[in-house]
């Protein structure tokens, strides 16, 4: 791997090594750049609201049960700000990924996925149906449980900064001398509230989400959180991904005892994946995530040009192709199949 350069508006961008990614090749793609992208909905349905990446309307089905549409666009966010550039397609692949993995865990819990097909959609024009394509899950109405629920397989990230300064991540005490991205001894669940939009979520002891949501219901998000990444975790390593963490959201129908599996999951904006064959504790991994998105507003932070705060910045090309690459390759690896967006 080497250190890249990104050259904008005249300016050059070096990406320190602690930072680097790569943009290597596998097999011939869509160019992202000639997709169309899409940053927001105007659909002709109620109570329409937009979360950073994603927009929601209610819809009633034609049994009159009340139903949620979340639609995933292109819009995306680091360090809890939506930036200026969208990824051409992204919503159309993590929509795909969450359906392929909503399907995989089915005997696990129930989840609140009814349709990803825009023809159920009742009042949308045809136009709406084809923009919707791929990128539109129709689901159950939930109200949803204030704790985010977070499986940990590997230390990096938050819990990485939280141990080095406590030796504890979410009241968890941890041995001695992990280095980042080390394997754990067993999966941990870190559960954090849900913050609101433009805020950030905060990781809370296991107590601490007692006190929210009840000892019973902590109990059961806990030991469904561990049997999902599990099952996942080993699923997506024998296709030479390690699932590092992940999170999930659960929500409550009036009618069922108990929770429901909701939001999107296991995919490259909620969970780390990294390659099976180039995992070395000690460092900053090489992922089919964000990663590259991130490691590049560092270095424009780094520079004085922008602090974190909104509005976000541009991004060059060479990253969104990359980070698109590395999102539609994980979908292939997991999946054994190819998504033309086109």
């Amino acid at each position: 791997m080497q250190t890249a350069t990104l050259s904008v508006s005249g300016c050059t961008y070096y990406i320190p090594s602690h930072l680097e990614f790569s943009i290597t090749p596998t097999r011939a793609r869509t160019n992202p750049l000639m997709v169309e992208t899409v940053l927001n909905t105007d659909l002709n349905l109620p109570n329409r609201r937009q979360g950073k990446v994603r927009d929601l309307y209610d819809v009633t089905l034609s049994n009159d049960e009340q139903a949620l549409l979340i639609v995933a666009t292109d819009r995306i966010s680091a360090f809890d700000v939506v930036l200026a550039t969208g990824l051409p397609g992204k919503g159309r692949v993590l929509t795909q990924i969450s359906k392929f993995w909503f399907e995989f865990v089915a005997d696990i819990v129930d989840h609140h996925l009814i349709s990803t097909d825009p023809a159920d959609v009742p009042g949308l024009s045809a136009l709406e149906q084809e923009m919707l394509k791929d990128r539109m899950m129709l689901c159950r109405r939930t109200s949803v449980l204030p704790v985010e629920c977070i499986a940990r397989g590997y230390l990096t990230g938050s819990g990485f900064k939280e141990y080095r300064r406590t030796g504890a991540v979410c009241g968890i005490n941890l041995p001695p001398n992990i280095e980042n991205s080390d394997r754990l001894a067993k999966p941990l669940f870190t559960p954090s509230t849900k913050a609101d939009l433009g805020d950030h979520d905060e990781n809370i002891s296991f107590d601490e989400g007692v006190r929210i949501v009840g000892k019973e219901t902590m109990e059961w998000l806990k030991s469904k959180t561990l049997e999902l990444y599990t099952r996942a975790s080993d699923y997506a390593r024998g296709k030479g991904i390690i699932l590092a963490d992940t999170k999930f959201e659960f929500g409550i129908i009036e009618d069922r005892t108990e929770p429901m599996l909701i939001d999107e999951i296991f995919t490259p904006d909620s969970s780390r994946f990294w390659p099976v064959d180039d995992w070395e504790p000690g460092r900053e991994q090489s992922s089919f995530d964000k990663q590259i998105v991130r490691n590049y507003l560092e270095t424009v932070v780094n520079e004085g040009t922008w602090n974190k705060r909104p509005p976000g910045p541009e991004l060059p090309e060479p990253v969104v192709q990359g980070t698109m690459q590395r999102y539609l390759e994980a979908y292939e690896l997991l999946t054994g199949a190819s998504l033309d967006l086109s």
